[in-house]
């Protein structure tokens, strides 16, 4: 019996690519999903085209899904894949350039016709031309094998072919060494009410297993084991950044004791915190899916005021559509939080690629003088984090919060660690109960912007509470009275103050990382901490001191980050934008700071990072 050589990596870069309706999205998401199982570190990029359907088989319609996977802590889904799975010419041709020489090339070869081989630019067959003789390659007849697995079920051909994603996904988890149960569980859920559409998915899976045993074109198989140290003890899953956002929210309003109101218009690439949320009913959550984006701001600054922990999610259009509102929510002085998952711009720009470039719309997006506490999240995990920590600035500062993500950290996957319960922050509020203000006849009455002296924050009156009645609206406030007040010593007065309870704000200390010796610090926002650190971690082991911190809180900014800035010789700011944070820290700080900028719709990638910082360390 011939015994197939079994070889053991530490590492491996798949990127699954076909048409936008071949299934890559599902088919790298189940395969992520078995190797989260299995125990490995991974980090994924899914990148698709923004028309809901492009022209099929052209290089705009085409979907692809990467995963990076590992024995060890890993920090970016990869530069280059390993393997390229091509489900037709225009999936080659538009990935074909990221490989490195050697990697593997698995081809559709039944997709490869004339027709198919000229619409994706190709004068000749890429698998007769020697053009990937530098390659790996394995033809194999996917649609072919799949429908001939499928014979038995009373399908159509194309029914059929439609499971050419999953023999795909049998192929590559038997040369990884993935399970497939879990996928088969999936399927008989996903397909509940069509059993013969499931039987026949995981027919084609185990078809897609069995090729992978037996034929003599794959003679390796490879084993890359569980990273076993590069977590804490605990109970892992993956998640997306939008999925750990939801439970973030679920979670903060669990522990303030509040109802959760979500008022959303769908927008991509945010709409799936909206699908999340709609889902957990049994924990109070409330979900409107409004007309359009200000009257999804707009109910849920009428629910903050009714007393809820009240949300609302966007990209950076709807961003600028809701920015009155905003500015409403600063002027009310009530907890409202702003989830702005980024995407390209400007205008519908580039709806399902990513970018970091709404930064100053969300410090300084509003008319007039109206301070927001602004935070972003790292990666798809530090999502959860994020959004509790947005929570409770919201409901101790009584203020509107923006919480920045991105298109990157939405979509992509990483294991997150559940946390225990007794790990998570008590958010718990006090509402006004009664009068917190004596008049100098003696009599108590309630004042709706007497301020907390510690917080600046004004009470949280429940609409409806005896006594605590008191005017609302947009127009400038009486300190104290809340009562229109068009006198300008008082504005002077409230617009210095809302600014103070923001400068205000308690935020950790800027941690930094790196040796005592360094000269230069590489300081981050949001998504680069993955390209960043794994960039730094480079330097460092090529004998480059390199130091690196990364913030959370971009308004205010921690209160030692002048001090940590001073302390190097060279600050760079790499950033998917045109230097947005590069200029807030230039004119707060006066720091010189380099900038390094990308705005290609796509993360940065290690290795192209890391040769631009090295030559930054270098130019004296």
């Amino acid at each position: 019996m011939y015994i197939k050589e079994v070889r053991r990596l530490d590492r491996v870069i798949i990127r699954f690519a076909g048409d936008s309706g071949d299934g890559m999205q599902l088919t790298g998401d189940r395969f992520t999903a078995e190797t989260a199982s299995f125990g490995n570190d991974l980090a994924t990029l899914p990148n698709f085209p923004a028309e809901i359907r492009a022209p099929a088989g052209t290089l705009p319609g085409v979907s692809s899904y990467q995963l990076h996977f590992a024995d060890h802590d890993i920090l970016t889904p990869g530069d280059a894949p390993d393997v390229l799975v091509a489900m037709n010419p225009a999936a080659l041709r538009a990935n074909i350039g990221d490989l490195p020489r050697g990697a593997e090339v698995i081809v559709n070869t039944d997709e490869f016709t004339g027709r198919a081989i000229r619409k994706a630019g190709y004068a000749t067959s890429p698998l007769e031309d020697g053009s990937l003789d530098g390659y790996r390659l394995h033809p194999v007849p996917l649609t072919t094998l799949t429908v001939e697995a499928l014979k038995e079920f009373d399908l159509s051909r194309k029914e059929a072919e439609r499971s050419k994603n999953m023999f795909a996904l049998g192929l590559l988890s038997w040369m990884y060494h993935r399970s497939t149960e879990g996928t088969e569980k999936f399927l008989k859920s996903k397909f509940a009410k069509r059993p013969d559409i499931a039987a026949a998915n995981i027919a084609a899976l185990r078809a897609g297993w069995n090729f992978g045993e037996t034929t003599e074109d794959f003679a390796v198989s490879y084993q890359v084991a569980p990273a076993a140290t590069a977590f804490p003890t605990g109970t892992y899953r993956s998640v997306s950044g939008n999925l750990a956002l939801s439970y973030g929210l679920v979670v903060a309003s669990r522990q303030a004791d509040l109802p959760l109101y979500l008022g959303s218009y769908p927008i991509t690439p945010a709409s799936d915190i909206l699908h999340e949320l709609s889902k957990h009913k049994n924990f109070g959550v409330r979900t409107f899916q409004a007309e359009d984006e200000i009257a999804g701001i707009g109910a849920a600054l009428g629910a903050a005021f009714g007393g809820s922990l009240a949300v609302t999610t966007t990209s950076g259009p709807g961003v600028a559509l809701k920015s009155e509102a905003i500015g409403l929510a600063v002027s009310l002085e009530l907890p409202l939080l702003i989830f702005d998952i980024q995407r390209g711009g400007p205008s519908t720009g580039l709806p399902t690629k990513t970018e970091q470039a709404d930064l100053l719309q969300a410090m300084y997006g509003r008319n007039g003088e109206a301070p927001v506490p602004v935070l972003a999240a790292r990666t798809p995990a530090d999502c959860f984090d994020a959004a509790i920590e947005a929570a409770r600035i919201a409901l101790t500062y009584r203020t509107p919060v923006f919480l920045l993500s991105d298109g990157y950290l939405a979509n992509g996957s990483e294991p997150w660690r559940i946390p225990e319960p007794d790990e998570l922050p008590d958010l718990h509020v006090r509402f006004a109960q009664g009068p917190n203000h004596t008049l100098p006849d003696g009599t108590e009455v309630f004042w709706p912007y007497k301020r907390d002296p510690h917080t600046l924050a004004r009470p949280w009156a429940i609409p409806g509470t005896p006594g605590l009645e008191h005017r609302i609206g947009g127009i400038e406030k009486q300190d104290g009275t809340g009562n229109i007040s068009y006198d300008p010593a008082n504005h002077d007065f409230m617009v210095r103050t809302r600014q103070a309870k923001i400068d205000g704000i308690d935020v950790p200390d800027l941690e930094v990382d790196g040796p005592d010796e360094a000269k230069t610090l590489v300081l981050g926002w949001g998504s680069t901490y993955g390209p960043i650190t794994a960039a730094v971690r480079r330097l460092r082991r090529a004998g480059q001191p390199v130091a690196q911190a990364h913030l959370r809180h971009l308004n205010p900014f921690p209160r030692d980050l002048g001090i940590v800035l001073r302390r190097y010789e060279r600050v760079v700011v790499p950033e998917m934008n045109l230097g947005q944070l590069a200029t807030l820290v230039r004119a707060k700080y006066l720091v010189d700071v380099r900038s390094v900028t990308q705005v290609n719709g796509m993360p940065f990638k290690e290795e192209q990072l890391a040769h631009t910082l090295e030559a930054i360390i270098h130019d004296h």
